[in-house]
């Protein structure tokens, strides 16, 4: 029995790594993410070409085959995902059934719960209400688990949610104040489209958005300059949103990317142990650079100047004997920073890779600037040095590679 519940706490843990956030560069985690994301790309592309009558008469067998495979698919996964709740680091000190009430409760969980219910619901509902089965859509938010653009949006609308509900009422007032004064100016010149507030309002809305239809137009001179005036108010009170919404997007990105640079660096065993601010010093001196699919970043035998960081993409170490796959949030080259050996291996880009690179010389000028990196970074290497090369005058360093996926 024991070794019966160490196995499914295995599986259930494998689960969760293969549908959560798995090891950089497990090869099952992506694949089952790139699959799930195509499912939910081609359910999108279905329930759009589906409204098309022509399309529907003529595949509408495929649809529904689509809609059958992605029942069960979104279905096993949601189920799989209450499972490996459990696992979720937050929820570890929970009870098994309080964490998967957690992620139930959860905006992934409902977006989940969405993705399935309603295709189960028009087995039960009447014919005539089936139109339930257009929010199937909802299944686009489920690429916000796997796009950090989209996520990251989410959370810049849930962030600034109080000042965008302080737009929505400035605008309001706006559209009340403009529908009223257009209706005094222009209620005895049009009173079929002017002769209520109610009726002013659908002007005001699509002046102050600065569409102008054109369908209703002030006549009057003075419905002119109420006009003009709500043109100018629209300009700045929609620029309002947009701006919220951009500078929050932004600094979420931002964020996002500083504390993924912040990881990368701060795993680096050299730089292990460093204070806050020793990392945002090095974490200045990092420089981008891009490399396509089959382009070499460094040959051996070359002299070794800097180290990289795996920012996105994946590179092959070729070592002798043996190749090993580096992916995102691993590292290279680290004792290049220290000393110019030449490089034990060749580096080659496997996909289009962003690297972050760190070169020797402004590094050994930090050094001399704090003598608490020195200190602590001349510590590192006594103590590792000798024990982790790879090649004894070579600069990859044997922890470097743990993490990497090796090619037979």
């Amino acid at each position: 029995m024991p070794q019966h519940r160490e196995r499914l706490a295995k599986w259930r843990r494998r689960t969760y790594e293969i549908l959560e956030h798995g090891p950089v560069g497990d090869r099952a985690m992506r694949i089952v993410s790139r699959l799930l994301i195509l499912l939910v790309l081609v359910n999108i592309a279905a329930v759009v070409l589906e409204s098309v009558p022509r399309y529907r008469a003529a595949y509408g067998g495929v649809f529904t085959t689509i809609e059958i495979v992605s029942l069960v698919t979104f279905t096993l996964e949601y189920l799989l995902r209450i499972w490996a709740a459990a696992e979720h680091a937050p929820h570890r000190d929970l009870k098994p059934l309080h964490a998967r009430l957690r992620y139930i409760a959860s905006n992934d969980g409902l977006v989940d719960l969405v993705s399935v219910l309603p295709f189960w619901l028009a087995f039960a509902v009447p014919s005539e209400l089936r139109i339930i089965m257009l929010f199937r859509i909802v299944r686009f938010l489920k690429l916000a688990r796997y796009s950090p653009a989209l996520r990251s949006l989410l959370e810049a609308l849930y962030a600034e949610r109080r000042a965008l509900f302080g737009c929505v009422v400035i605008i309001t007032g706006a559209t009340l104040i403009s529908a009223v004064f257009v209706h005094l100016a222009e209620r005895g010149a049009q009173p079929d489209k002017f002769g209520t507030i109610p009726d002013a309002m659908w002007w005001s809305i699509v002046t102050l958005g600065t569409i102008g239809y054109g369908d209703i137009v002030p006549v009057t001179p003075l419905g002119k300059i109420v006009a003009a005036a709500t043109i100018l108010v629209g300009l700045a009170m929609f620029a309002l949103p947009v701006g919220i919404i951009a500078t929050a997007f932004s600094d979420q990105i931002h964020r996002r990317d500083f504390v993924v640079t912040w990881a990368m660096v701060a795993r680096v065993p050299l730089f292990a142990g460093l204070d806050a601010v020793a990392v945002a010093d090095i974490m200045r001196l990092l420089r981008a650079q891009t490399v396509d699919a089959g382009d070499v970043i460094v040959r051996r035998g070359d002299h070794a100047h800097s180290m990289y960081f795996v920012a996105a993409g994946e590179v092959d170490i070729a070592l002798a004997g043996k190749h090993i796959r580096l992916g995102v949030g691993h590292f290279f080259g680290e004792i290049a920073v220290l000393r110019r050996a030449r490089r034990s291996a060749t580096v080659t880009a496997t996909v289009r890779t962003n690297l972050l690179v760190l070169d020797a010389t402004d590094f050994h000028v930090l050094m001399e600037e704090d003598p608490r990196i020195a200190a602590r970074v001349h510590a590192v290497v006594r103590e590792r040095i000798g024990r982790e090369i790879v090649s004894p005058r070579g600069d990859i360093v044997a922890g470097e590679l743990s993490g990497g996926a090796e090619e037979p």
